[in-house]
């Protein structure tokens, strides 16, 4: 649940919420985590205040990253709960639930979850929850485990630039960093509680970019306000997304034979480019709807070990339960320093990219029979793109829009299917 921290996600609200969750998803030891966000303690408060409601006892965990809390409930085998709105901006905040163990929740849960919530809210605010236990060594953990996945002093050598968003990984990713060899120059690690994503982080990496190339860096890291995601920059100053660091950390495994399956997990989001390259290497793809959670799952259940989005939430599912900023960093540069080739000529190697075009399309609702309208439309442009091109058009789950994505050899070729494309589904369902 996300929203604006001042007007929408109140104390009540997520006491509430998180009560209904303690109930479904078992409140013995339930784990509290945040980000830098000013809004955070009140909203950590009211998740310990609502698992003590539902009968169970939680402990918190302070500024962490979110991996680093769905690390501590696999080790002890509990519940939790990230308060953070990810590279939202610092006035918006969310409460994301763990099951025990770690897990993201399934759809089956999460209509659990709302089905008591929806009967919990606006009844009597509970009880401030005093006593509660306090683990600062959470994300001390966190950060060995990162470390440990690698080889000591594996990145001895990388002069790096890293950008923490102001954001949960502020003061632990230098530390990591540094400790595996790497000369790291800091910025945006002065979190206030309202700068965080703040012309800063994943969603704005345009000066991480220029500090890059400023510094003589080999490489830029760029992390998002909870540290779930990474993008990278390469010593040119160009921006690395998730599409290329899956690429270059499946092709880095596969040559080692030690990528599970041959195989990776991907959302139907990405570049063909990719696909293409993946292909050439013997690597089969698997796809996904939009999200972390269901490359998780299909991770699960064909038991493989990488995935991801383009997005920059990469999975390395043998070592950790989520997407992970900070262990994709280090995953990725240990790739680099192994091929002792700028991480550039790594990119550029590893896939080439299709220009891709994002259109959303505002609709008044989403018909039952969408698919079946739109399968014509969508029918006739892949036809005139043939195998040069790819074409996905859908409906967005959380707002009222249709988004179309078209992908071809040309940039002016991907608008102006788009453009079509987006014209036809607005003249069908427009608003």
């Amino acid at each position: 649940m996300r929203g604006d921290a001042r007007t929408e996600l109140t104390h009540p609200l997520v006491a509430a919420l998180s009560q209904a969750a303690a109930e479904i998803l078992g409140g013995d030891g339930f784990a509290v985590g945040a980000d830098t966000r000013e809004s955070g303690p009140e909203l950590v408060s009211a998740i310990h205040a609502g698992v003590r409601r539902a009968g169970g006892s939680s402990v918190d965990l302070g500024v962490l990253p979110t991996p680093a809390v769905a690390l501590w409930c696999a080790r002890h085998d509990v519940a939790g709960a990230m308060v953070s709105a990810s590279h939202n901006p610092w006035h918006d905040n969310g409460v994301k639930f763990f099951a025990p163990g770690g897990a993201k929740l399934s759809d089956e849960i999460q209509d659990r979850i709302q089905e008591r919530f929806d009967v919990l809210l606006g009844g009597p605010a509970p009880d401030p929850a005093d006593g509660v236990d306090r683990h600062a060594a959470a994300a001390a953990a966190h950060v060995a485990a990162v470390v440990g996945s690698v080889e000591p002093g594996c990145l001895t050598g990388l002069r790096l630039v890293i950008d923490c968003a102001n954001g949960a990984v502020f003061d632990i990713a230098p530390g990591a960093l540094r400790a595996l060899g790497a000369e790291v120059i800091v910025v945006a690690a002065e979190p206030d509680g309202r700068n965080i994503n703040d012309g800063c982080g994943s969603t704005h990496p345009e000066r991480l970019q220029a500090r890059v190339v400023a510094e003589g860096a080999h490489v830029g890291l760029a992390f998002d306000g909870d540290a779930d995601r990474l993008l990278a920059v390469d010593h040119t100053g160009t921006l690395i997304d998730g599409d290329e660091i899956i690429a270059i950390c499946a092709l880095d495994a596969h040559s080692r034979g030690v990528l599970t399956g041959d195989a990776v997990v991907v959302t139907v989001m990405t570049n063909l480019g990719f696909r293409r390259s993946m292909a050439a290497a013997g690597i089969d793809v698997v796809d996904t709807k939009v999200g972390d959670r269901y490359v998780l799952e299909e991770l699960d259940a064909r038991g493989l070990a990488l995935g991801g989005e383009q997005s920059g939430h990469v999975i390395f599912r043998t070592l950790a339960a989520t997407g992970d900023g900070l262990l994709t960093a280090v995953q990725l540069l240990a790739a680099v320093q192994r091929a002792g080739r700028p991480l550039a000529e790594l990119a550029a190697a590893a896939m080439t990219r299709l220009p891709q075009v994002l259109q959303n399309v505002r609709v008044a609702s989403h018909p039952d029979d969408l698919d079946e309208q739109l399968m014509p439309l969508v029918a006739a442009a892949e036809l005139r793109l043939g195998d040069r091109g790819r074409i996905l058009v859908r409906p967005s789950g959380t707002e009222p829009l249709i988004r179309v994505m078209v992908e071809a050899e040309t940039d002016a070729e991907a608008a102006m299917e788009a453009d079509a494309l987006s014209a036809a589904v607005s003249g069908l369902f427009g608003t």
